[in-house]
């Protein structure tokens, strides 16, 4: 399906480029055949011309301004600058290249200016304030879809500068500028750190422990970078999921510190002073907006609304996290004649999951390794994530191999909407499927919108789950550990955000939410992998077909608390790194790059959270979220949507759990409102009441008094 309305505009785009006009595709997916790096950049370009124009023609009528001659015309333009910039930034996170980085840091701040040209126009902002203001008035009848995209606008407006001196304008443009210059920096000094900080072991003898298909990988990992041996490459977070199974504790702790010393070893790959930077120019944005600070800029427009509430959830959250922690430490320590020489009496960072697999084997008679072999990542995808989709939604899924990605790994599946009686399947969209990790990916776990369902412009979503699955050797299954089966069913979560989504503006989406209320729907998808009814559907022996015995997934059920100390804690410490770093003024950000890790120390202290043996998740120089991403100030948003879904899960349970009943009623009630409303607003009409915490504190194990 195309869209019914495409700009005349071309902004001078050669008419052979595959931007130039909307994909022919089936849902307008961008004909990778045909698209190559070089297209990118001249599509980007006129597309910000030609949306100039677009919005320059919408200020310049002469008649008063309308629904449709100023908000819908407005939130048509942009399409080609649209496709590309979706396509490109796409493929920059997933398959990037030094072509495509060189081009990102080209066109970052030129995409940041033209944001500001049409957000710091005065004539579009009259134009849509006379007609927010007519329909607060009653003399003009509008939708509430229609009211509340008014509204955002209006906000969106003041928070870009619209109110400011034409000094302070010029002064926002160049921070502006220069932030999304640095942004980009950081995320490609990033990649090649954590290439560079990968893990080459020679000796097969200290790979004891790692399964075979874990190893074949990590062969397949060297030889595809010229390297003889095998690589164990790094994995975004600090902790890396390998020290799970290693026997070797010097190995191990090699692991370890080349994971936590990524970015503050000096060189090419230190993101020290770019960070410094960044924090310093956000905290001076802030404040020209009237804002304390970066933190107190982010959190008014997020379901938080201030950084006290932030603080205050973080500080209620952390002492018991820290308490439960400990009490697993003392566990851990406890352990006599663990595998790996480990003596009882204290837990380095590096031992600690090793330890708790021990635990595991002890306590639950159960262990990753044991596990691999019936977590085969086909049944996992069709008979566990799309299963329960299906079962809640109705929707099914069929493979398009006559259609093509952006890299040889993407799988490509046609959704279709469940039928009417008698009536055939209904093409929703697509979903791509880029699983594998690869030298030009960069770490972690995403979602992405290559297209935006909307009915104005009759558009249907194509969305992309990129993951980082170490790819095993031809011919061999992929066996995944828990946290990459729970991994995928969160990222397909946010898929069926954008797959269900339901709304008429293509700039209320899917997961056109606030930062703090996107994880939310994600968050509540993981709940499917540990339905007994899904799960024994996807856990199936890979070789023999063996269902995983009945007495393992009572076993994993009954386990589930054993590690959220050690889970709560080192989320909650990077979340606290966040909001420290983002809560300082201008002056207050240190200034030499020798500065940065004793900040980092204390922040962690000061917040109660300085726990050695669990670092943060993401330590300052590698915490890409909030410094190459999208989540600057707002990394608790996990945490703060962990509360919604607590609460929706009891409310599944409450109410019968998997059915298509309860799937129907989160699907019309919240995920195809994307956002079109209040998103709180729409969580209550699911609920019929506020959220409350008392679920996350359960499920998290936060209901005891720490020690």
């Amino acid at each position: 399906m195309t869209s019914t309305h495409e700009t005349t505009v071309s902004g001078g785009l050669d008419p052979a480029n595959p931007f130039a006009a909307p994909s022919g595709l089936p849902y307008e997916l961008p004909d990778y055949s045909a698209i190559r790096e070089e297209h990118y950049e001249p599509a980007i370009v006129a597309g910000m011309a030609a949306h100039r124009a677009e919005v320059d023609a919408i200020v310049t009528r002469s008649e008063a301004a309308t629904v449709e001659n100023t908000l819908e015309a407005l939130e048509r333009a942009g399409q080609l600058l649209g496709r590309a910039s979706a396509a490109f930034y796409n493929q920059l996170s997933a398959d990037a290249t030094p072509a495509l980085e060189d081009v990102q840091e080209r066109i970052a701040p030129q995409l940041a200016a033209h944001q500001d040209a049409i957000l710091m126009d005065a004539r579009l902002h009259e134009r849509v304030r006379s007609l927010a203001d007519a329909a607060a008035a009653g003399t003009l009848a509008v939708e509430p879809d229609t009211a509340y995209l008014l509204e955002k606008l209006l906000t969106q407006f003041k928070r870009s500068g619209i109110a400011l001196s034409a000094g302070d304008q010029e002064r926002l443009r160049a921070l502006n500028s220069r932030i999304t210059s640095l942004q980009a920096a950081f995320g490609r000094k990033l990649l090649a750190g954590a290439n560079q900080a990968s893990v080459l072991v020679t000796d097969e003898a200290e790979l004891a422990g790692l399964s075979a298909d874990a190893k074949a990988g990590a062969r397949a990992a060297a030889q595809a970078r010229g390297k003889d041996g095998w690589l164990l490459e790094m994995q975004l977070f600090t902790h890396q999921s390998v020290l799970a199974s290693l026997a070797d504790a010097g190995l191990r702790a090699r692991i370890q510190e080349a994971s936590r010393t990524r970015g503050a070893t000096g060189g090419g790959t230190d993101t020290r002073e770019v960070l410094l930077e960044l924090a310093r120019l956000r905290a001076e944005h802030a404040q020209l907006l009237g804002y304390e600070h970066h933190a107190a800029y982010v959190a008014a427009d997020a379901t938080a609304g201030t950084t006290a509430a932030v603080n205050e959830m973080l500080a209620r959250l952390a002492p018991a996290a820290v308490g439960n922690a400990r009490r697993e430490a003392r566990e851990l320590a406890a352990v006599n004649g663990a595998p790996g020489g480990q003596k009882p009496g204290s837990v380095a960072a590096a031992d600690w999951s090793y330890l708790s697999e021990a635990v595991r084997k002890e306590r639950f008679n159960l262990d990753d390794a044991a596990l691999r072999p019936y977590l085969d990542l086909e049944r996992v995808v069709h008979d566990g994530v799309f299963k329960a989709a299906g079962l809640l939604f109705g929707i099914s899924f069929s493979e398009r191999s006559d259609l093509q990605g952006y890299h040889p790994d993407v799988r490509i599946f046609e959704v279709f909407d469940a039928p009417e009686p008698g009536e055939p399947n209904t093409g929703l969209g697509l979903f791509l499927a880029d699983w594998y990790t690869r030298e030009s990916k960069r770490g972690g776990a995403w979602m992405d919108s290559l297209v935006h369902q909307n009915h104005l412009l009759g558009q249907q979503p194509v969305v992309v789950n990129n993951l980082n699955i170490v790819k095993p050797p031809a011919g061999e299954p992929t066996l995944l550990v828990w946290d990459e089966v729970t991994t995928l069913f969160h990222e397909f979560g946010h898929a069926l955000h954008g797959l269900l989504s339901d709304v008429r503006y293509p700039s209320q989406s899917g997961t056109a939410v606030p930062r703090d209320f996107v994880e939310y729907p994600s968050q509540v998808n993981e709940m499917w992998s540990w339905e007994p009814e899904i799960l024994r559907s996807f856990a199936v022996h890979h070789a023999t077909g063996e269902p995983m015995p009945a007495e393992w997934v009572d076993t994993m059920l009954a386990s589930r608390l054993w590690g959220e100390g050690f889970a709560t804690t080192e989320y909650l410490a990077a979340a606290l790194l966040d909001q420290a770093w983002h809560q300082l003024t201008p002056a207050e950000v240190p200034t030499s790059v020798e500065d940065v890790l004793p900040f980092e120390a204390a922040a962690l202290a000061a917040a109660g959270v300085d726990f050695e043996s669990v670092p943060p998740r993401y330590r300052t120089t590698y915490f890409n979220h909030i410094f190459g991403g999208g989540y600057s100030a707002g990394y608790y948003s996990y945490i703060w949507s962990e509360v919604l879904d607590a609460d929706t899960v009891e409310w599944y349970a409450e109410n019968g759990g998997l059915t298509r009943e309860n799937g129907e009623a989160f699907r019309r009630k919240l995920l195809a409102r994307g956002g079109s409303q209040d998103p709180l607003a729409s969580f209550e009409d699911l609920r019929g009441r506020a959220p409350e915490i008392a679920p996350l504190l359960a499920r998290r194990g936060l209901t005891v008094e720490p020690s």
